[in-house]
């Protein structure tokens, strides 16, 4: 398993043996930060856009992106169609947020991705693809 850490409060962990992106996002979360965690995960040699993703939002105390900044994330392709990803978050505010970005991403064909309260939710469900 290799590693990144950003200079932003947000990192990743790729586990190559199981095909999956390990992103936690810690602090106050905000665009500019999304932005850089997006390039330097598309620069990544280690990073497969067919990998899935597990982003664990549970240390985030400010979700700091407009409706506007969302809505223009979500038009960015990092991950294939086919992957599964999962956001974890107990908070309303990220979990409406997150689901947001899902629908989003579901209107530009991208139907693998889930919203969750806990990892373990969130862990049956993106392995349950490799089942």
């Amino acid at each position: 398993m290799r590693g990144r850490t950003a200079r932003m409060p947000v990192t990743y962990k790729i586990d190559k043996e199981n095909r999956l992106v390990m992103t936690t996002a810690w602090g106050s979360l905000s665009y500019p930060d999304a932005l850089a965690h997006k390039e330097k995960l598309l620069n990544d040699p280690d990073f497969d856009p067919t990998y899935s993703q597990i982003a664990d939002f549970t240390q985030i105390t400010e979700f700091a992106l407009s409706n506007e900044e969302l809505r223009a994330f979500a038009e960015f392709e990092v991950f294939s169609p086919q992957s599964r990803r999962a956001f974890i978050t107990p908070r309303d505010l990220e979990y409406g947020m997150a689901r947001m970005f899902a629908t989003l991403r579901e209107l530009r064909g991208e139907k693998g991705i889930g919203v969750f309260r806990t990892l373990e939710e969130a862990l049956d469900w993106v392995l349950a693809k490799s089942a």
